[in-house]
């Protein structure tokens, strides 16, 4: 709770993973990826409770290890690869009010990004009251400059994506940041059906190394190669 607001922390993790099998319970440095997710979540001092939205009793099972909450199992319909994490949100938000309990705000926090720290966590809910509840999204700095990035037209020629030229010093260039999928704070009371998440507001600043999203075995990889260096 942060000046009287309740806050619920909400990890999705669906069953079905194409890319890597069983991922969001797959070995990262001797324990399941959602466990770094879950104690990040556990070790707030600003969040009252954890739950993870998973229609797996296999990742539910792991979940309730590692301390997290599975008070329902999601739906199949809305853990399928076209389903949106808005439906698994407003699904959750739904069972909470079945069961009596109020929350003023939630903190959406993807299984997959392994190395964002509680610190990153509360920092982010302080940047979000500061900002008196607008919507807050973690970004990091793009490695790749758009200014560098061209399209090519259907005759073969380049064309920037960007309407300045890029005939300046790279250390002149303007930053720019991408959504990293880390961490999304939002009021409860303004979420719907129609809530684009990768929308909010207000950015919240991440380095590249705690930014890291297993999608492949590659970044399983680099994970381990961040998590082994702070060892």
């Amino acid at each position: 709770m942060i000046e009287k607001n309740k806050i619920v922390a909400l990890i999705p993790a669906r069953g079905g993973s194409k890319g890597i099998k069983n991922k969001n319970i797959i070995d990262l440095c001797g324990k399941p990826l959602i466990s770094y997710t879950i104690q990040a979540a556990l070790e707030s001092k600003y969040i009252d409770k954890v739950i993870v939205s998973t229609d797996s009793q296999e990742i539910a099972d792991v979940a309730i290890k590692y301390g997290a909450e599975v008070p329902f199992l999601r739906p199949g319909e809305l853990a399928s690869d076209t389903s949106k994490t808005i439906d698994a949100v407003m699904h959750a938000v739904g069972e909470l009010e079945k069961r009596k309990e109020e929350y003023d705000i939630l903190i959406l926090l993807q299984a997959t990004q392994p190395l964002r720290t509680a610190d990153d966590i509360d920092s982010a809910i302080e940047l979000f009251i500061k900002n008196k509840g607008q919507s807050l999204v973690s970004v990091s700095p793009v490695e790749d400059n758009p200014i560098l990035i061209r399209t090519i037209d259907n005759l073969g020629r380049m064309n920037s994506i960007l309407p300045m030229k890029s005939t300046c010093r790279r250390q002149d260039m303007p930053l720019y940041y991408r959504v990293n999928g880390c961490i999304y704070i939002n009021l409860i009371s303004e979420l719907d059906l129609n809530t684009s998440f990768n929308d909010n507001k207000i950015p919240y600043t991440m380095p590249k190394e705690r930014s890291v999203d297993i999608d492949e075995i590659k970044d399983l990889l680099i994970a381990q190669y961040y998590i082994s260096r702070n060892e």
